[in-house]
């Protein structure tokens, strides 16, 4: 299936890490030029490398996103580099387990500030080229915790979940410009942050990593944890012209693990 992303720009975020990385190869095996953009600028360079190697088409972009004020900046350098984004796919690092009761409220800040300030400020960034080239992408990948409260991941869940409302309120505001906004959401999918994760709740409860997985396992109906590959291929399905009357969803990547409806 020719999924139309062929010669198209996508900048992804944390693409140096697992589901980040995943998607930004995802999206070069379908002939995207892809900007990596993550704060870890060694971790970017390697997914370019993956995907070079794989004869696809990258490029490396150290980001902080907590650095709101620096957007214009890195966006004028997407555009001298590979031009306009024609796919946007919202990407963000998650804070550090904790109950949501009793945080600083500086942390709340900061940590509101790289998780959904910055989302919504690239996107606004980024929406004055799509509307005038009448087509364009933007994919925000949250969790399973604003359909369903992950205890002791507080600040993620609060956060967000406020992702959800803008990125549905903005799919009405846009779709007649050509343009589709969704929102995808793992469950557990083996990278790096679910092993911390693991790790954290395994400490926490005095019990070795290996029983905490055992029983995430025995929850999910599939039986086992996602690879961040077939994230990565629902990511490319949603960015691709396929794709054009999906906006405004909520899709999850989750193996059955969300009980809601």
């Amino acid at each position: 299936m020719d999924l139309g992303l062929s010669n198209k720009t996508a900048l992804v975020f944390g693409a140096g890490g697992g589901l980040g990385g995943a998607i930004a190869s995802a999206l070069a095996r379908e002939g995207a030029r892809v900007v990596v953009a993550d704060i870890n600028e060694e971790a970017a360079a390697t997914t370019v490398s993956t995907i070079r190697q794989a004869g696809g088409t990258a490029t490396a972009l150290a980001w902080d996103l907590a650095d709101i004020n620096g957007i214009p900046k890195r966006l004028d350098q997407v555009r001298e580099e590979v031009g306009t984004v024609d796919v946007l796919v919202n990407n963000t690092g998650g804070p550090p387990p904790s109950p949501v009761h009793g945080q600083d409220m500086t942390t709340w800040r900061k940590h509101f500030e790289s998780m959904v300030l910055s989302v919504i400020a690239i996107t606004d960034a980024v929406l004055p080229a799509m509307k005038t080239q009448r087509w364009g992408r933007i994919i925000t990948s949250t969790s399973s915790g604003v359909v369903a409260p992950i205890p002791n991941l507080g600040l993620s869940n609060a956060l967000r979940i406020s992702l959800l409302g803008w990125s549905k309120t903005l799919a009405r505001e846009v779709g007649r410009d050509g343009i589709t906004a969704n929102i995808i959401l793992p469950g557990r999918i083996a990278t790096g942050r679910i092993t911390y994760l693991d790790e954290a709740k395994a400490k926490r409860e005095g019990r070795p990593v290996s029983d905490v997985q055992e029983e995430s396992t025995a929850s999910i109906p599939l039986g086992r944890y996602g690879h961040p590959e077939e994230y990565a291929d629902a990511v490319a399905f949603l960015a691709s012209e396929r794709a054009a009357y999906i906006t405004g969803s909520t899709i999850r990547v989750d193996g059955g693990l969300i009980a809601s409806i």
